[in-house]
């Protein structure tokens, strides 16, 4: 079964640029904590907000953060994403949930090409196949042996289920759909951006970076508003690995946001 990308931002800090802003003002003006918040209309935030994107004082964004729930996603998505390293993550688990029909992503270029998506849906059935064919004899064995040491048959069916799917899953390929969800502050989200939304990104968690783009910059439009690949900003640090498309890119991203 084939799986579609859904990116939803679940939840946020509240007014996360009110906040940033804040922090900035505590950083370059004497008042104290009781005055933190006052006078921090739409004009003096986005003029805090300027002031740090210019200064390239990044500290103060992270004490706001953007909670996303994702869903159809392979698992060659989120091997990448968890490389970034200050995030939490939350992913289903094939060691506790047995899938009886697992879902999976198929790389556009296979699409593409009836013959190879043929031969790649054979593959991922055949997955399917050896998974539950792993899991009933698997299950089978860790049964008896369990009542032999004297379990009951609903505690052993249970624990053995769950030591079946425990191995069984090794067969399972990185185009297996998965769910996640994760947390990242502001600034560890620019920095996701300038990595996965750059054109030689891979394709599948480029899609996601765009997708958390778009739906951040609805929440925090001045935050984000240089947010995207690095070629925004600057040049491109690819060197001669770039993908020489700049003009392009920054279109894309302004219409974007």
């Amino acid at each position: 079964m084939q799986s579609n990308l859904r990116v939803k931002l679940i939840a946020h800090t509240p007014e996360p640029e009110k906040i940033v802003s804040a922090a900035a003002k505590l950083c370059y003006s004497k008042v104290g904590t009781d005055d933190i918040m006052e006078n921090l209309n739409h004009e003096n935030t986005e003029k805090f907000l300027n002031m740090l994107m210019e200064l390239g004082h990044e500290s103060p964004i992270e004490h706001v953060s953007f909670s996303f729930a994702v869903e159809g996603v392979s698992r060659t998505l989120t091997h990448q994403l968890v490389r970034h390293r200050i995030a939490s993550y939350s992913q289903q688990s094939q060691r506790y949930v047995k899938l009886e029909q697992f879902q999976y992503i198929i790389p556009h270029s296979i699409e593409e090409l009836p013959k190879a998506r043929e031969l790649f849906i054979k593959s991922m059935e055949e997955s399917q196949n050896t998974y539950n064919k792993l899991v009933e004899i698997l299950m089978q064995e860790h049964m008896e042996k369990l009542i032999q040491e004297g379990k009951t048959e609903i505690v052993a069916k249970r624990t053995a289920e769950k030591k079946a799917i425990e191995d069984a899953r090794y067969v399972f390929p990185n185009a297996c759909e998965t769910k996640i969800m994760f947390t990242m502050n502001a600034r560890s989200l620019l920095n996701f951006f300038r990595h996965r939304c750059c054109m030689r990104a891979q394709w599948e968690i480029k899609e996601m970076a765009d997708e958390m783009l778009k739906q951040v910059t609805k929440v925090a439009p001045t935050l984000f508003k240089n947010a995207g690949p690095s070629c925004i900003a600057s040049l491109c640090p690819e060197g001669s690995m770039t993908c020489g498309k700049i003009l392009e890119v920054r279109a894309k991203y302004k219409e974007i946001k």
